[in-house]
């Protein structure tokens, strides 16, 4: 899903929780995104500023975005390291047998409302 998308949806739960919870106004919405998600966060904050535009409701709303480091977990020494700088070979012991431990999250922190 590309960013338009990803901020379609995430608007999409705004509004539903808008009405269960009878909120007025959203000030601001916080996202955890990891390192290697693939999502770009300039096009997402200018995603953001387009659906702020178009909805009353989230018209004074921030985009707070909080980045989660990439990390790699090797399966033969059990040591982490820098998925971005190393990739997927372990700078340990030179181990290819490695998977990723954070950084491909894309998370809703959360949303301050009223």
């Amino acid at each position: 899903m590309h960013e338009l998308g990803l901020v379609t949806h995430i608007v999409r739960m705004i509004e539903d929780i808008s009405i269960e919870e009878q909120l007025t106004n959203v000030s601001s919405l916080t996202l955890e995104l990891g390192e290697v998600s693939g999502v770009i966060p300039d096009y997402l904050t200018d995603c953001w500023k387009y659906f702020r535009v178009k909805s009353e409701l989230l018209k004074e709303a921030d985009l707070k975005i909080f980045m989660i480091p990439a990390v790699t977990i090797c399966e033969d020494c059990n040591r982490t390291y820098s998925t971005v700088k190393y990739k997927k070979t372990c700078p340990h012991c030179g181990s290819g047998t490695t998977y990723l431990k954070t950084g491909n999250e894309f998370n809703i922190k959360e949303i301050e409302a009223c």
